[in-house]
């Protein structure tokens, strides 16, 4: 596959949780305390802007509302008549700041969070994932993960797939009729890497964001990487959607770090064409 990256938007500072919905992309901005749509043809729409928090994972319960991940409140909200109101409380599972999220298609949301101060390179502890189950009860789905971050459900909603940073590697988990999590397994190890946001295709791989490189890679279960695509500036985040599900949207900042992007606009949305589209959530 011959890739052909495409600017999309500038102006980002740090880009999150990306996720095609209702014919647009959505993400969050970090830093910009922001949750924006971003049309295909590159028109950028705030929808909600200065937000108290940093907003990070987004999802849609099966009623069309919008959850967000408010990070260093560790909080869960909803949208409500436009308005973004309290539904769960991830304080009491997530030791400190709370990142990417995938809701599943009966309302089941799972949320990972750091484990540890990593802005201030405090000694890396692991994190519990949550579950947040549809009446907003939060509970512990997954103990231990190496900092739990972009996770993928499969078409037919029986198993999460879940990207651990510090790990390099993914795990996959049975989920039960009650969104639990049972039979906690190996799906592929990518040594040297550092899977953050992702997207699941048609053909079962996923193309994640390597934090620790610059660029998107893809990879089926077991570990072979079939393809890689250099980035700009490296890359935190990514989806698949488009018209067709074939559009691979990267989210590029130049450094993670907030005293490095914060405020600064330095960071972009790229796209490029991929053969296969996108399927399961998110």
């Amino acid at each position: 596959m011959t890739a052909s990256l495409d600017l999309l938007v500038d102006g980002v500072d740090f880009g999150e949780g990306p996720r095609w919905h209702d014919g647009r992309l959505w993400y969050s901005d970090f830093y910009q305390r922001a949750v924006y749509t971003v049309t295909s043809d590159g028109k950028r729409e705030a929808i909600h802007a200065d937000l108290d928090d940093r907003p990070s994972g987004l999802g849609w319960l099966p009623d069309g509302s919008m959850l967000v991940v408010l990070m260093t409140t560790r909080q869960l909200v909803r949208e409500v008549d436009g308005a973004l109101v309290p539904y769960a409380d991830l304080s009491g599972v997530a030791a400190f700041h709370c990142n990417d999220m995938v809701v599943s298609a009966t309302g089941h949301a799972y949320v990972g969070n750091f484990g540890f101060d990593l802005e201030a390179r405090a000694t890396y502890q692991p994190a519990d994932l949550a579950l947040v189950s549809p009446d907003g009860s939060v509970s512990v789905a997954a103990e231990a993960m190496a900092f739990p971050n972009g996770s993928v459900i499969t078409p037919d909603g029986s198993t999460l797939i879940v990207g651990q940073s510090f790990g390099g590697d993914y795990v996959a988990f049975t989920i039960g009729d009650d969104g639990t999590l049972s039979d906690r397994r190996a799906w592929a190890t990518m040594p040297g890497m550092a899977p953050d946001g992702c997207t699941l295709d048609d053909e079962g791989a996923i193309w994640f964001s390597d934090a620790a490189g610059a660029g998107l890679v893809r990879v089926r279960e077991g570990g072979e990487i079939t393809h890689t695509i250099p980035t700009p500036m490296p890359s935190y985040a990514c989806v698949l959607g488009g018209d067709d599900g074939r559009t691979l949207f990267a989210l590029c900042a130049p450094d993670p770090h907030p005293d490095a992007v914060a405020g600064k606009a330095a960071g972009a949305i790229y796209a490029v064409e991929v053969n296969v589209p996108h399927a399961g959530l998110p």
